[in-house]
């Protein structure tokens, strides 16, 4: 992992020691509240429905126990004892009161954590493959170059006021486990004739006017990375839209000027900017790299795992779905649910917390991750410490086996904290978990990503979801829209709404309709909803949701 130097320790204790004093000044009356707006959001501070709500950066979802166990301190110390993970690797505290908020960011800078550039109209927490480093999969490790955009991008002086927030997210695999489409840039790692570079997407975004990203570059050697994305952000600040908000994002700059009058405006500045940039600082990114470099691997005998894979169903059902592929044989990716039946998803106790920290530091090699489906990861397992890591998670009730299946559900929190949204998005995810847990159908039902957002905005990515479900406000009652096929993968492809939408009592029995017509509809067992939906189109899909509509057209 990356460990702060001296300036990056001195830059973290300036800025809370500011904020810290911005602070006094709202508690005493010397700052309107609109006056400290824009204060509170350079250091990641929002006014929710119901109290102030702090957002901590977690770049490129990576965290050591330390860090883990500090941020379970802060939950029990100064919130109500949980934080929330986000699709943004990041975590919400949803109960801070304002006078504790310094406190809260100086004991985060204790463990080398900070909430700069969560919010605000600035570049925000750059995200990454939460496999990054461990997948089979990988060309190699994005992290490195994640930990240089978010140096590059911290406080620079070009890119605090943008027209807009700007989200960056990179992965090192052919196969996109950081959704680099529905990003304003998206990096994905090539090869190219021997040497390794950087495919480039702009445009990207989800929210009101949802689009994919477009390549504007195959290659960008890695010298030239940094250059080619200042120029990126460069021409997007200039000419991006100011006078309206919901045309101000880099995707609508895009699509009213075209790809390829981007890429030549983008072009144009690069050669300003290359010669006076440098290009990358080889020895920085050097020792960036030595950072992450492979933790000891080590060899065992996995009798153990043997031994409880045959003889214990309830671990086998959790190693069959929540296991994936390292890079190393004898090793396991653990990926540890935040999705029990009938919780929050995303939602983690301290104890819980704790737990995760600890199993981290003797079975994981001290690292942990946050991945952008609100679950946490521990990269490095080897195969014979499976079975003690199941009961430990086990006895935290985080052992729940259906990472990728319908219960594993990413939410935004909704009208149950958000000031913007407008409709619940929790209490759906957990009952459509809870029913078909009751009805005893993921497993049958297979991979299924559902994803809520609880308002237009889309923090829930349900556009991509395989089904989405967005919350609205129709003449004070809520109202839930369907999309199906969206994908968010190397194969990103925006959902298709189904129809009119369906009240807050309607909605599970309309899943419920969706999972049958698949079960119903599926070639074989093998055939995924995905798949089947890209073979069948909508009509079978909106036949079920809608009975009464297809009897009347009869």
């Amino acid at each position: 992992m990356y460990k702060y130097n001296d300036f990056d320790a001195a830059f973290i204790a300036e800025r809370n020691r500011q904020f810290r004093a911005q602070v006094e000044r709202r508690i005493d009356g010397s700052l309107s509240e609109e006056e400290f707006r824009p204060l509170r959001l350079m250091n990641g501070l929002y006014l929710q429905l119901h109290a102030y709500m702090l957002r901590v950066a977690i770049p490129y979802g990576t965290l050591n126990s330390a860090q883990m166990r500090q941020l379970a301190y802060i939950a029990e110390r100064w919130d109500k004892g949980y934080g929330h993970f986000t699709t943004r690797q990041n975590i919400q505290y949803n109960w801070p009161k304002l006078q504790d908020v310094p406190d809260i960011l100086d004991a985060l800078g204790e463990v080398e954590m900070h909430a700069i550039q969560t919010s605000g109209n600035t570049i925000r927490n750059v995200t990454a493959d939460h496999f990054a480093g461990a997948a089979a999969d990988e060309i190699d490790d994005p992290r490195p170059v994640a930990e240089l955009l978010r140096q590059w991008s911290t406080d620079h002086p070009e890119f605090q006021f943008m027209p807009r927030k700007f989200k960056i997210a990179i992965t090192g695999a052919p196969n996109d486990r950081a959704v680099i489409k529905a990003h304003d840039i998206g990096i994905q790692i090539v090869e190219q004739n021997g040497e390794r570079g950087y495919r480039v997407l702009v445009g990207g975004g989800l929210g009101r006017t949802p689009m994919i990203g477009k390549v504007i570059s195959d290659f960008v050697t890695e010298v030239d990375l940094l250059p080619y994305l200042e120029s990126i952000v460069s021409v997007w600040n200039q000419i991006g839209r100011r006078d309206n908000k919901y045309k101000a994002r880099i995707k609508i700059t895009v699509h009213e000027h075209g790809i390829d009058e981007i890429r030549r405006m983008v072009e144009e500045r690069f050669e300003q900017v290359r010669p006076t940039f440098g290009g990358i600082d080889q020895q920085l990114l050097a020792e960036i790299r030595e950072s992450f470099a492979p933790p000891a691997f080590r060899k065992a005998e996995i009798d153990d795992y043997t031994r409880a894979y045959d003889s214990d169903p309830v671990f086998r059902s959790w190693i069959d779905t929540n296991i994936t592929a390292h890079k190393q044989a004898d090793y396991a990716i653990v990926s540890i649910s935040l999705k029990a039946h009938g919780k929050t998803p995303g939602d983690a106790t301290a104890d819980q917390m704790r737990t995760m920290a600890d199993l981290a530091e003797r079975y994981g090699h001290d690292e942990l991750r946050i991945s952008h489906e609100q679950n946490v990861i521990l990269p490095h397992v080897h195969n014979s410490d499976l079975a003690a890591v199941h009961t430990a998670l086990k006895q935290a009730g985080l052992a729940t086996a259906n990472i990728g299946l319908i219960s594993d559900i990413i939410a935004c929190p909704g009208m149950d904290y958000c000031a913007l949204a407008t409709a619940r998005s929790i209490p759906i995810a957990q009952e459509i978990a809870t029913r078909f847990d009751e009805l005893k159908l993921e497993h049958e039902i297979g991979p299924m990503k559902i994803k809520i957002s609880g308002c237009i905005n889309a923090c829930g990515h349900h556009h991509v979801g395989h089904i989405g479900i967005l919350g609205l406000d129709r003449a004070g009652v809520e109202n839930y829209q369907i999309t199906l096929g969206g994908d968010g993968t190397e194969d990103a492809t925006l959902g298709e709404r189904a129809g009119p939408g369906f009240s807050y009592d309607e909605i599970v029995p309309a899943i419920e309709r969706i999972m049958n017509a698949y079960l119903a509809h599926r070639e074989t067992e093998a055939e995924t909803f995905l798949q089947a939906y890209r073979r069948l189109g909508l009509a079978p899909f909106k036949a079920a949701l809608y009975p009464e509509a297809q009897a009347n057209a009869a």
